[in-house]
């Protein structure tokens, strides 16, 4: 029986009634897969028994009922780019490499826009697509403990356990028993390293961003040498209420806004070019408070990873510790609050931000605020 405001991405879980209300569901019959991984045949085949496997485990049954919501959500969407991502190679094979990243932003969208989800649960069903993967070929990446430690602090990595473990048991391919032992490896990885269905501690988020940002460093390391000044980098989309946010808890900090240098040089949102001067304009003006070792705000979209690194990144070079504020209001809020704004962002423009919107992680900055109005 459902729970009182528990969230569910629907109430009737036939496949049926999911192809016919979701066009995401039903294309996934659509999509081949490669017979040497997934002999059961396309997606769609592969998506249901993902769904059977998940629920015929015990430490499944054990979840409570929204956390279960949460994780058959994340099974049932984990390979929604599939169909946008799979091609077949020269040699016949077919591949879908990108899915999982890609998946990620799609789930996001869908679970913002179409089926809206309170933030943290929509959040962990995004992280728990978009690291679907990891479990099998952690141990093939660079540097398995750091990876491992920066997606702890995204997701639930015993959540993310039986997600894996569902969707191998969910095909039919010849090396089961050698994925399943690849799986067990990731959680005892897990319990070794203070990550298993938890994030790794840190002594602080200066010890936590030492770590992630030197490939020699350890995690349990505390730095002695303490950041000299604070930066709030803003994120979050067009007529999200960053502004509001300023004004309401930061207004005694100098600010740095990329809307206002815009406005004063006369610069659509949509020119390139003049975009490209307002943001030198406003790294100028940054380097004068960092060198001052004056605290600020940097007020706009930053509504992707890159954008977020690169910025992060100067001001960690001026040795300053960063604070991201990530802010977020519904989304038929934020298309009235973007049409009420001064400088109105064309609507086209907002979907392709939204659709590409990545949120800030712990492991991007010393500390992360979520304020969601």
């Amino acid at each position: 029986m459902k729970e009182v405001n528990m969230w569910t991405i629907s109430d009737n879980k036939t496949w049926g009634h999911l192809a016919q209300r979701f066009e995401w569901i039903s294309v996934m019959a659509q999509v081949p897969q490669d017979v040497r991984h997934h002999a059961e045949g396309n997606v769609a085949i592969h998506t249901q028994m993902v769904l059977d496997a998940l629920q015929q485990q015990t430490a499944f049954q054990a979840l409570e009922a929204q956390e279960q919501e949460i994780l058959w959500a994340a099974a049932l969407l984990h390979d929604v780019e599939k169909y946008s991502t799979t091609v077949t190679e020269p040699d016949g094979r077919i591949s879908a490499h990108g899915h999982a990243r890609k998946g990620a932003l799609k789930t996001r969208s869908i679970l913002y826009k179409e089926v809206p989800a309170p933030f943290m649960i929509r959040e962990q069903i995004t992280a728990l697509v978009r690291y679907h993967g990891l479990p099998l070929w952690i141990f093939e990446k660079k540097d398995p403990l750091r990876e491992l430690i920066k997606a702890s602090l995204e997701v639930n990595t015993q959540w993310l356990y039986l997600l894996a473990r569902a969707d191998v048991l969910g095909r039919i391919c010849t090396d089961q028993a050698e994925l399943l032992y690849r799986l067990d490896c990731f959680a005892e990885l897990c319990r070794e390293n203070g990550c298993w269905g938890t994030a790794r501690a840190f002594a602080s988020g200066h010890a936590r961003m030492h770590y992630l940002r030197r490939e020699d460093a350890h995690p349990d390391y505390i730095p002695f040498e303490e950041p000299l000044t604070e930066v709030v980098l803003m994120s979050g989309l067009p007529g999200a209420g960053k502004d509001t946010f300023v004004k309401q808890y930061l207004s005694g900090m100098p600010l740095i806004s990329l809307d206002e240098i815009r406005t004063l040089r006369r610069v659509a949102p949509t020119d390139a070019s003049g975009n490209g001067q307002v943001i030198q304009a406003a790294k100028e003006q940054a380097r004068v408070y960092l060198r001052r070792q004056t605290g600020f705000v940097w007020n706009a979209t930053n509504t992707t990873r890159q954008m977020r690194s690169q910025l992060i990144d100067l001001f960690h070079s001026y040795k300053a510790k960063v604070k991201v504020v990530y802010v977020e209001t519904a989304y038929r809020q934020l298309q009235q609050q973007n049409r009420n704004r001064e400088a109105v962002v064309p609507s086209g423009v907002l979907e392709k931000l939204a659709a590409r919107l990545e949120v800030p992680v712990l492991w991007e900055a010393d500390e992360v605020i979520w304020h969601i109005w």
